[in-house]
């Protein structure tokens, strides 16, 4: 089993929007492929709306209500996608901590 300092912060949130953890040490496991799958899938709908975003932004008719739903879209994905790199970040830490 991995120590506290090695839990995996996973890419959804528990009940009252807290964070969940998986404490494993088999990265095949099915939670942490579900994990990764997830994340995949987040970091995707991230670079989609990425391209979205910039082609709304150079068409000069978007309307406020269009312009507002891509704000919230973007958000989302961005709260996503930081909570992936906080994720993968700190289990870089953990791994660079166990060389010698």
């Amino acid at each position: 089993m991995t120590t506290p300092n090695e839990l995996r912060l996973l890419p959804w949130s528990g009940p009252d929007g807290k964070p969940c953890y998986l404490s494993t040490d088999d990265r095949d496991s099915y939670m942490s492929c579900l994990a990764d799958n997830i994340e995949a899938v987040q970091l995707g709908t991230a670079a989609d709306l990425l391209d979205e975003a910039e082609e709304t932004l150079r068409a000069e008719d978007a309307s406020t209500e269009t312009l507002r739903h891509l704000a919230q879209e973007l958000t989302g994905a961005l709260r996503d996608v930081l909570r992936v790199a906080t994720s993968r970040g700190h289990l870089l830490a953990v791994h660079e901590a166990d060389r010698p």
